[in-house]
């Protein structure tokens, strides 16, 4: 299984709850998975449909992103294909003979093609090794977003009784969840639940009032950045590309209204870094996988928290941080009683109203704004202070619409509490931008996007480490050997000129910077507090604290961490098995060892070894 994921997909170790959902369906189980944007739910049925014989079929309403989410699995060396209405009648007979043929191992398609005559007749023809249905809410009338085809399938669980579903979703609060359950008539099902905390996200509220201005003061921060700002009609949206693009900025528009050409062309040029800025209503954000959006801005209120998370959570996917900034003004509140007065069903007019309201809450709460969203859906944190919202940093005791405008100013314009968009001294910023550069025009070439190639996270690695070698290049997270092959001398070639013409030896000095990341990590050290637990508090795995504490080690070797040592009996073993090998290297000692071993303990015992 470890093979599987470093070879295709590039990782060493699973993420929380990857690793025991995926067992679960190998084992021909049912389940639920909730777990938010930037989590890893992909991984948890592409894995297995690599191990199990047959085909996958995804289900999922996201069609303008499924070229998107195959091409990705075409750079990792997976055999993986669509169908939706974009495509024409000849190629979907194309990919129907694939699929029968037994050349593919994941099929993507929308929900309403399972009502196309002859369709179900189709299936019936292929060995389906699983079957995941993506956003899975869409299924629940008490969703935030209902579509009616989600119903049809049910008649899945029906026709192939056998075949484990995997149900997966990023927002669905606790009437949500069993749902699910009920309408997908999921057997014993075990729903796996992750933590909702997007711990890279900050979360603040402004002032409607001059909100132009502000937001002007805020993109000057986020200068080639990737943006999203959310309006509530098309109206707003071309009146705030117009400000936009008259001060400069390089925006475009995407709603209902315009036709579906435009629509396509500005979100290919948005994805593709064509262009920074989208101003969008509601309507964009579900069909893109963009990693590395920074911000995301509310230019008005969104109509329930459901969606205000959703929303937010296109933002920071690569696990860097991002700012998710909200401006309230009650008169969009009574924009949206206008609507939610107009619909005839009752029952629908009290549930809106009841979810419009949870907003309000949510703008004008005295409290911790992640610990809101977090208790909405019935998680608790425990945390008294999040240190990355604007009432936790500032202990700002002000209703939101009351909030001084000076003061919202002021706080936009030092950038008062948000956590920087970047690392910018952790890696070299020149490197940086020149593996940019290359994954630019490898991305023009193949007609990908440029995330499909390598994350910013990969380059940002890149850029600190400097590998020169295949062996050293394997070792850049998200990097397996398809990449290697198809992607690993062009970046080599650019980090070895780099080297040879900005540095006079050959590996250049790095220079020592606690990010704010390390240097978060670095206080749980300082007290002494066991890596399982930091990693909880953090959000991150055991062995992402791993490599925060190896990082700290490297700027700060006296940094006293004798209170991580493994047991000696079993840091002997290891320590034995790293002699073994001859090397620093995980991935041997881990085969000699075996799963009992887990990689946080191998990279612990090896900090101890380099010591």
């Amino acid at each position: 299984m470890k093979n599987i994921l470093k070879k295709h997909f590039g990782y060493e170790e699973f993420r929380p709850l990857q690793k025991e959902i995926i067992e679960l369906v190998l084992a021909g189980k049912d389940c639920v998975v909730l777990m938010p944007t930037g989590g890893g739910k992909s991984l948890c049925f592409q894995l297995p449909a690599l191990m199990l014989e047959g085909i996958a079929i995804v289900i999922s309403p996201l069609i303008s992103l499924m070229k998107d989410q195959v091409d990705a699995l075409r750079a990792n060396g997976i055999e993986a294909d669509f169908i939706n209405s974009a495509l024409s009648q000849a190629e979907i007979a194309g990919v129907i003979n694939k699929a029968k043929t037994g050349k593919l191992k994941i099929l993507y398609m929308a929900p309403e093609r399972l009502s196309v005559f002859g369709f179900e007749d189709f299936l019936h023809t292929l060995k389906i090794s699983l079957i995941a249905i993506d956003e899975a809410h869409c299924i629940s009338e008490w969703g935030h977003d209902f579509r009616p085809d989600y119903r049809n399938l049910k008649m899945l669980r029906k026709k192939f009784p056998a075949i484990p579903i995997v149900a997966l979703t990023a927002t669905a609060t606790e009437k949500v969840r069993a749902d699910i359950v009920k309408q997908l008539e999921i057997k014993d099902s075990q729903i796996f639940i992750s933590s909702f905390n997007r711990a890279n996200l900050s979360y603040e509220v402004l002032p409607k009032k001059d909100s132009l201005r502000l937001i002007l003061a805020i993109l000057r921060d986020y200068q080639n950045a990737s943006v999203i700002i959310y309006c509530f009609s098309r109206n707003d949206t071309e009146n705030m590309v117009d400000s936009l693009n008259k001060y400069g900025f390089k925006a475009a528009p995407y709603h209902a209204g315009l036709d579906a050409n435009t629509r396509r062309e500005n979100q290919e040029r948005f994805i593709r870094d064509e262009i920074h800025i989208m101003v969008a209503t509601i309507a964009f954000g579900m069909g893109i996988d963009k990693p590395d959006v920074r911000l995301i801005i509310h230019h008005s209120l969104p109509k329930s928290v459901e969606g205000y998370y959703q929303e937010t959570g296109r933002a920071g996917r690569d696990g860097l941080p991002a700012r998710c900034v909200l401006f309230f003004s009650y008169a969009d509140k009574f924009k949206h009683d206008y609507f939610i007065r107009k619909m005839a069903d009752e029952t629908e007019k009290k549930k809106a109203q009841e979810k419009l309201n949870d907003v309000l809450h949510y703008g004008n709460t005295y409290g911790c704004r992640r610990q809101f969203l977090l208790r909405y859906f019935n998680e608790e944190y425990k945390q008294t202070n999040c240190g990355n919202c604007d009432r936790c940093v500032e202990q700002t005791p002000l209703d939101t619409h009351k909030i001084n405008i000076k003061v919202a100013k002021t706080r936009v314009a030092h950038n008062t509490f948000i956590k920087k968009n970047d690392t910018a001294e952790e890696y070299d910023p020149v490197l940086f931008e020149k593996l940019k550069e290359k994954r630019t025009q490898g991305a023009r070439k193949l007609q990908v996007p440029p995330y499909v190639i390598f994350g910013d996270n990969a380059l940002r690695e890149m850029a600190i480490h400097f590998p020169q070698t295949p062996e050293d290049f394997l070792k850049i997270s998200g990097v397996g050997n398809q990449k290697l092959e198809q992607f690993g001398e062009q970046f080599m070639s650019v980090i070895r000129y780099y080297v040879k013409t900005h540095y006079n030896q050959g590996r250049p000095l790095v220079i020592k910077f606690i990010s704010p990341t390390l240097e978060e990590t670095k206080k749980f050290v300082l007290q002494k507090t066991p890596i399982n637990e930091i990693a909880k508090n953090r959000g991150f795995t055991s062995g992402t604290i791993a490599n925060h504490i190896e990082g700290l080690l490297a700027i700060d070797p006296q940094l006293d961490i004798a209170y991580l040592k493994p047991p000696q009996e079993q840091f002997e073993k290891i320590a034995t098995a790293f002699k073994q090998t001859g090397d620093f290297a995980l991935t041997p000692v881990y085969k000699i060892l075996g799963e009992d071993y887990p990689y946080e303990e191998l990279r612990l015992v090896r900090i101890f070894l380099k010591k």
